[in-house]
């Protein structure tokens, strides 16, 4: 099968990155000041489509509205139920630019809205309104890391329909710009400390209030500058970071606390999807044992090996 999996890289990617990440965040806090709160914030994250990343539905008054990022038209849309659609391309837009053409297009469409516009989970953030230093749109690396998330995604499907607990949606959270799913044990997690720049500590502490692995893949941060694919669990027990897992390429990050496999091994690899299950598996079944959570919380690969090599 040919290998699908797009090239990406930090470097080259950054500027486009890092201002998408403030776009996505203006689209998650439209979302967070609508919707009711939900437990682990998980009404307020974006999802992974055909064509880019959406809000999906969002109720207002007697309709309901979506607003969608078009990484192949590139191009923002804002779609209602009463059968109105408006857009605006993406070049050359600065995110005081985006945020200020958003807030138009839902004034034409009578949806009246305030929302906190100081980004979340960044450190010396700006205002939206008043950030004229992010401004790439790069058509390739948005669209490259479209296609990733998209090949991502159908792997998370394959690894999640074996686990039989509770476990998140994948969903795309916007404040760390990740791809992210959650497994939980079922018993409750020592109260988290918080301190993440930009998020309120409760925040963290709803998201952590319970025993979870977490599975998920971002395009690079400073600390990790890499596409990579990640696995933390909470808490963490004392002999995880020393344990080994598989590919060759896994490593544990002891400065973030997080096992960690470069996107580029699977991307380059012969058996892509493969490897980066290989990395899920073996990790779940690390922290999971370490952790003494039941056996019958995932019913397949008990006795995950590598098979393909």
């Amino acid at each position: 099968m040919k290998n699908i999996w797009p090239e990406l890289s930090y470097k080259d990617g950054k500027a486009t990155y890092e201002t998408l990440q403030l776009y996505t965040q203006v689209l998650g806090k439209i979302k967070l000041a609508i919707l009711p709160w939900a437990n682990h914030s998980r009404n307020t994250t974006l999802h992974i489509t055909t064509f880019g990343l959406s809000t999906q539905t969002i109720p207002y008054q007697d309709f309901n509205f979506q607003i969608d990022l078009d990484f192949v038209a590139h191009q923002l849309r804002i779609s209602t139920s009463k059968g109105e659609t408006m857009q605006f391309a993406l070049y050359n837009l600065s995110v005081s630019d985006f945020y200020k053409q958003v807030f138009d297009l839902l004034h034409e469409l009578n949806i009246d809205v305030n929302i906190m516009t100081t980004p979340s989970e960044i450190e010396n953030p700006i205002p939206f309104e008043k950030d004229e230093i992010h401004a790439t749109y790069n058509p390739i690396h948005a669209n490259n890391l479209h296609h990733a998330l998209l090949c991502i995604q159908s792997v998370l499907m394959i690894f999640r329909k074996d686990f039989t607990g509770k476990a998140s949606p994948i969903h795309f959270f916007w404040g760390g710009f990740d791809l992210s799913m959650a497994f939980f044990s079922g018993e409750k997690a020592p109260h988290h400390p918080g301190k993440i720049p930009g998020l309120p500590d409760w925040v963290l502490q709803d998201a952590f209030s319970h025993e979870l692995m977490d599975f998920g893949f971002w395009s690079g941060t400073e600390t990790v500058q890499e596409p990579s694919f990640y696995c933390y669990i909470y808490p963490e027990p004392e002999l995880f970071h020393a344990g080994e897992i598989l590919p060759e390429q896994a490593y544990y990050n002891k400065e973030i606390g997080q096992f960690l496999l470069p996107y580029s091994a699977v991307q380059e690899s012969d058996h892509p999807n493969e490897l980066l299950l290989d990395f899920l598996k073996s990790a779940y079944k690390l922290g999971s044992n370490l952790a003494n959570w039941s056996d019958d919380l995932y019913t397949a690969d008990k006795n995950y090996k590598n098979e393909y090599n």
